[in-house]
């Protein structure tokens, strides 16, 4: 079972008798419904439904929580929650050095001979495969490099905030959220509620974090990518001849249509969606309209 060190993330402590109705009621994820022992997605949204700060929280007991984002965000995700807290019986902190590390197997079963506790399941990656986070005195020693867990999420289609999307421009579907449990459309509401129900009873999505594969490396992350001299979206993480790409699945499905070769850089690519993911192409390249 490979473990990677995952570097410049933070946690964010929410704790208190009312932490998990404060927390339930704001962000997209289902905190009531949260199990011990497993690491969840999710995250703060503005009014207009986009990601403001992301996160996978766990329980660190039953009445406080742990948020993990990106260091550079921990502080103004604080004060975020901060603004909503009003008379809630909370309190919340930052641990901006936080030891996180990250380890798999490629099946559950793996895990069971390993000796050492497999830690916080995460479930992102369905039961099919065994990936563990691990915090703090609980963080197990790196054997394996970055880029091994890179290309661990690229070969299951699992996107990040900052390699993937950015922060403030991408709707919980663009970076499958709603894929991975991250949003709950079952509970009431949260900030930005309305757009990302909106969107799904619609079937509007129509940006999404798409798998990239070509025949030779693959250019750098941010590289556009094209078709006809037409922008459908950019390169996101990249291990070799595979990477991820936000891109508009409306013009994918125009260029698939029409024969037109899709380029990142000079570089012909073909895209496949998650095994695991329940969306499709659109029918026609004008079935999806946006939100």
């Amino acid at each position: 079972m490979p473990t990677v060190a995952i570097p410049d993330r933070a946690l964010v402590t929410v704790s208190g008798p009312d932490a998990e109705h404060f927390l339930h009621n704001l962000v997209t994820t289902d905190i009531e419904g949260l199990e011990p022992g497993t690491v969840r997605p999710g995250a703060l949204l503005t009014p207009q439904g986009k990601i403001l700060f992301d996160f996978l929280v766990s329980r660190a007991r039953d009445d406080a929580f742990r948020l993990e984002t990106r260091t550079d965000a921990a502080t103004d995700f604080a004060k975020r929650l901060v603004l909503y807290k009003l008379r809630a019986k909370v309190d919340i902190s930052v641990l901006d050095q936080a030891v996180v590390t990250t380890s798999w197997a490629s099946d559950s079963s793996s895990s069971q001979n390993d000796s050492i506790s497999p830690g916080l399941r995460d479930t992102r990656f369905g039961p099919e495969n065994a990936v563990f986070r691990h915090y703090g005195g609980e963080a197990r020693d790196a054997d394996a490099a970055l880029h091994d867990w890179i290309a661990f999420r690229i070969e299951q289609g699992m996107p990040e905030e900052g390699s993937d999307y950015a922060a403030g421009e991408a709707f919980p579907h663009d970076a499958l959220l709603d894929q991975t449990g991250g949003v709950s459309f079952k509970k009431g509401c949260y900030v930005g509620q309305e757009v990302v129900s909106r969107m799904q009873h619609r079937g509007t999505a129509r940006r999404r974090v798409l798998m990239v594969r070509a025949e030779r490396p693959l250019p750098s992350p941010g590289t556009d990518l094209t078709a006809g001299g037409k922008t459908l979206g950019t390169l996101g993480s990249v291990a070799g001849n595979a990477g991820l790409a936000m891109v508009r699945i409306d013009r994918v499905k125009a260029a698939m249509d029409a024969g037109t070769p899709v380029l990142a850089g000079d570089v012909a690519v073909e895209f496949g969606i998650p095994d695991w993911a329940g969306f499709a192409f659109p029918e026609t390249a004008s079935e999806t309209d946006g939100a």
